[in-house]
């Protein structure tokens, strides 16, 4: 059974810096997608970052530049810059074990984490 879990959210003051790191275990290949994706209160779930088996990335709106995405087989590390308050979420780790042309799309994931809180204060 696989398993994805994520380590590295908190509490941190705009300008600064977080890395979120997951897990993906219980599987004995590597994953063709892994993905950060992100959700505030009453807000739905968007992408934040996502990475493919060949190294591929793909960033939501506006955020590369500030955050970088990377991954060592099944563990993937997002590393947060310049934190802003609207970067304030619950952040997810999802993983897809089949192929896929769309990676940045929260619907092809079939494995999610339970979720690391980030909250940027002014």
């Amino acid at each position: 059974q696989v398993q994805v879990v994520e380590l590295g959210g908190g509490s941190v003051q705009v300008g600064g810096s977080l890395r979120l790191s997951c897990a993906a275990s219980g599987f004995s290949d590597s994953m063709y997608c892994m993905g950060w994706f992100r959700q505030a209160p009453g807000k739905e779930r968007v992408p934040v970052a996502s990475i493919d088996s060949y190294d591929g990335t793909r960033f939501g709106d506006s955020l590369e530049g500030r955050f970088t995405i990377s991954r060592d087989t099944n563990t993937l590390y997002l590393q947060m810059n310049n934190l802003q308050s609207e970067d304030t979420a619950m952040y997810y780790c999802a993983a897809r074990d089949a192929f896929s042309m769309r990676c940045r799309d929260p619907s092809e994931y079939n494995h999610w984490g339970q979720g690391t809180q980030v909250t940027v204060s002014s």
